[in-house]
């Protein structure tokens, strides 16, 4: 009888035990639960639909704005569908607090976030099959200022930067510490959260986009290719480029502070086309 009872309960612990280590990491978190980096961060991500688990995949890191958060961004199910479309994975970082700690930011808060996003990165390429050679950071608003941030101090970290709708708080940094990375920009002419010239808030000012623009053409060495107008968008893009064949360009529509996933879509595409990304 105790020989029986003893069976029993050991069946009973491998009927428990053995999923737990038939798990891989990658599994252990998503879109639906945070992954965690450090003690107290985290992230989202979402493969593309249909991902076999096994085949190499890049991604877009995409960055929310003011008091966002990273369940926020999985749930943007345009944004989901173009990136799951492109056969990207979807990472949704979360800022330190409700906006991002950056220079300048009216938090006050000690920037933190580049060593957290070297964190992120190291840490999707141990627990998923991420292509780091092929991975875009984008962002809207606060996130769009955290993608340029990104792009002036961690260049190395993504193959190319497509920042929406945001910019330096100032004041603006006179050059980058990383050299220059290909960089997409989109911004609607009638924003009037982050206008194009910015705007004070509270003890400090967003920066004026066209004179960071100018900071980053001087230093990636960017000389004037074309200006062209893409009608599907409303889109009135100017091009340059520099001897290393990286593009900077910055796309205005219209429009106020808005986002659009086709505007993720169309940066995407432009590196490609361009083989920024390959």
């Amino acid at each position: 009888m105790h020989v029986l009872k003893s069976l029993q309960k050991t069946l009973l612990a491998s009927i428990f035990i053995v999923p737990l280590y038939g798990v891989s990491k990658s599994h252990a978190c998503g879109s639906d639960s945070d992954c965690m980096v450090g003690d107290n961060r985290h992230y989202r991500i979402r493969m593309p639909e249909g991902y076999d688990g096994v085949s190499s995949v890049g991604a877009i890191f995409f960055m929310h704005g003011y008091r966002g958060t990273a369940k926020g961004i999985m749930r943007n199910k345009a944004l989901g569908k173009v990136i799951s479309d492109l056969g990207l994975a979807l990472v949704a970082p979360k800022s330190a607090y409700q906006d991002w700690a950056i220079p300048g930011a009216p938090s006050g808060k000690e920037p933190v976030e580049l060593e957290y996003f070297d964190a992120v990165v190291a840490d999707i390429k141990e627990k998923f099959n991420i292509d780091t050679s092929r991975m875009m950071a984008s962002g809207f608003s606060a996130g769009g200022m955290m993608t340029w941030n990104l792009a002036c101090d961690r260049s190395e970290l993504f193959a190319a930067y497509a920042p929406i709708a945001g910019t330096f708080w100032e004041p603006t940094p006179q050059t980058c510490k990383t050299p220059t990375a290909s960089l997409i920009h989109t911004h609607g002419t009638s924003d009037k959260i982050v206008p194009l010239a910015g705007r004070p808030i509270a003890d400090t000012k967003q920066g004026d986009v066209f004179k960071v623009l100018d900071m980053y053409a001087a230093k990636g060495g960017f000389v004037a290719e074309r200006e062209y107008n893409k009608t599907d968008l409303e889109f009135s893009c100017n091009e340059q480029k520099n001897q290393n064949n990286q593009i900077l360009e910055i796309c205005l529509h219209p429009g106020g502070h808005s986002m659009k996933s086709a505007y993720v879509l169309n940066a995407w595409n432009k590196f490609v086309e361009l083989g920024v990304i390959k």
